[in-house]
């Protein structure tokens, strides 16, 4: 299937409208109207990810239950009884995030039984609005927490996932399906989760816009964990408003999740970037081509009215020193907690054996090295891990604060991502991309908008701010992303000269 087939076999079946650039808005306004169905738009998505998905393979499974659920929004949509913006719009859950009737698997082997026995907060808060569960996405296996030089996208349950603008490339981890469905148009919204860089990394090299949230604005209960001091769910999508509609429909606190805790609704007005202080931290270790591409958009910015403030947030090579030590520990009491509540191996001991026994976790990697490290990091009641983890989280935190006051900024802006490089099971990832960690490790909030492109291969501008602060992030993202005007969809190419 060339690129010219697979266009064509996205348009079909017609609706009237193009999948790649309709926002909840304008299709809640069709649905309200009458000119369209949930069902048939469900029935289109479906079609796609039939017809288009072979070809990047991030999709694991989809719903039985969808044509169903999308039938009943129809009604709710013909009776006045719409539950909200989500009501009647399919959405990808990655496939860590649990599901009481689809297998949850995290991409191993050993969780690919039975199905959870619940669903997860966040899943149970979109079916309570309405939204249709389309299906679950390929991830790289534990989120990229196994093996010490992993390739994205690959799990022994899925496989590999490709980059749908040039399929040999990488499409970055670990919510790599998810970011990869998206910009295939294979859903209108995904669910994606991150640690480190795991929803805004494929977000960036996907060419779609990913939202990290503030820790405890998303219950994580259900979520299969890395560390409950980083992780977090948050919401994937080819524009602003989508993502921060459905972020809306996440958020909220959770008796289960005690990181939780009640805010405003999350809203994404776009604002105007006209006195607006963006500072600019380039990264040059990413190459000269992506810096040309925030080079661009400082540009625009400029042009638009902001003012541009060149920026390096302190302390990022003592929290390069400290993060790794530090999840190691929280992975083993996490993970041992959440494989208590499955059927198989029921904890990280175990898990290991099982990997050790099946040779179909080790097609791509066979490594398991942080599993094994893990195993035997200090527990996390031990004085030095707290005191290790205490300044860890407190230096990240004051690398955004005290770079934002110093120069009074509304954000911190710096490249997502570089190009995406090539998928090399023996060789593993080429992913040194600091970025994320400020937001990530201080538990702040970051959004990646599409920014431009080396050759076909996007390239992602990450926005971070301070604690609690996604609405103001996201109508700031909004802005960007109306001035950089970067989104293009994907040709398909199998392989691009450099």
């Amino acid at each position: 299937m060339g690129a010219n087939d697979v266009r064509e076999a996205e348009a079909a079946p017609a609706l009237g409208i193009d999948l790649d650039t309709i926002t909840i808005p304008q299709l809640q306004e069709r649905m309200t109207d009458g000119s369209l169905t949930s069902s048939a738009l469900t029935s289109a998505y479906l079609h796609r990810i039939r017809t288009v998905d072979p070809k990047i393979n991030s999709v694991l499974r989809t719903n039985p239950e969808a044509p169903a659920q999308a039938a009943a929004s129809d009604v709710r949509h013909r009776t006045g009884r719409v539950l909200g913006p989500l009501d009647g719009i399919p959405v990808l859950l990655k496939d860590n995030v649990n599901t009481r009737d689809m297998p949850t698997t995290a991409g191993s082997l050993a969780l690919a039984g039975a199905p959870p026995d619940t669903d997860a907060t966040l899943v149970t808060r979109l079916r309570d609005a309405g939204a249709v569960i389309l299906g679950k996405t390929n991830l790289s296996e534990w989120a990229n927490f196994r093996a010490a030089a992993p390739t994205s996208g690959w799990s022994a349950v899925g496989g590999q996932t490709r980059n749908p603008y040039v399929l040999d490339r990488n499409p970055c981890g670990s919510s790599a399906g998810s970011g990869a469905a998206l910009a295939a148009s294979l859903a209108q919204v995904a669910i994606g989760t991150e640690t480190d860089g795991s929803i805004v990394c494929p977000a960036g090299m996907n060419g779609v816009v990913g939202h990290k949230p503030s820790l405890g604005l998303v219950s994580r209960a259900g979520v299969v964990p890395i560390s409950s001091e980083q992780d977090t769910a948050g919401p994937m999508a080819r524009n602003v408003i989508d993502a921060a509609l459905t972020l809306a429909v996440l958020q909220g606190p959770d008796p289960a999740d005690p990181a939780t805790f009640a805010a405003p609704q999350v809203t994404a007005q776009v604002g105007d970037l006209a006195g607006k202080r963006i500072g600019l931290w380039r990264l040059p270790e990413l190459g000269p081509e992506v810096d040309a591409v925030m080079t661009r958009a400082a540009e625009k910015f400029r042009a638009a009215g902001a003012e541009v403030v060149e920026v390096t947030p302190p302390y990022q090579d003592r929290l390069d020193e400290l993060e790794f030590p530090a999840l190691l520990s929280e992975f083993h009491r996490d993970i041992d907690a959440y494989l208590a509540t499955r059927e198989g191996p029921q904890d990280l001991a175990e898990l290991i054996e099982f990997n050790r026994r099946h040779p179909e976790e080790q097609t791509c990697f066979a490594g398991q090295e942080l599993f094994e490290q893990a195993l035997t990091a200090p527990p996390t009641t031990d004085p030095q891990y707290q005191a290790m983890r205490a300044e860890l989280t407190d230096l990240a935190k004051r690398s955004i604060d005290e770079t934002v006051a110093e120069h009074r900024l509304d954000a911190i802006a710096s490249p997502t991502n570089p190009p995406a490089w090539i998928t090399d099971c023996a060789r593993g990832d080429d992913d040194v991309i600091p970025s994320s960690t400020p937001a990530a490790v201080a538990g702040y909030p970051s959004t990646s908008v599409p920014a431009g492109s080396v050759g076909e291969l996007p390239v992602g501008l990450l926005l971070m701010a301070g604690d609690q602060q996604d609405s103001a992030l996201l109508s700031l993202a909004a802005a960007v992303e109306r001035e950089l005007a970067a989104w293009r969809p994907p040709k398909f190419l199998p392989t691009q000269d450099r």
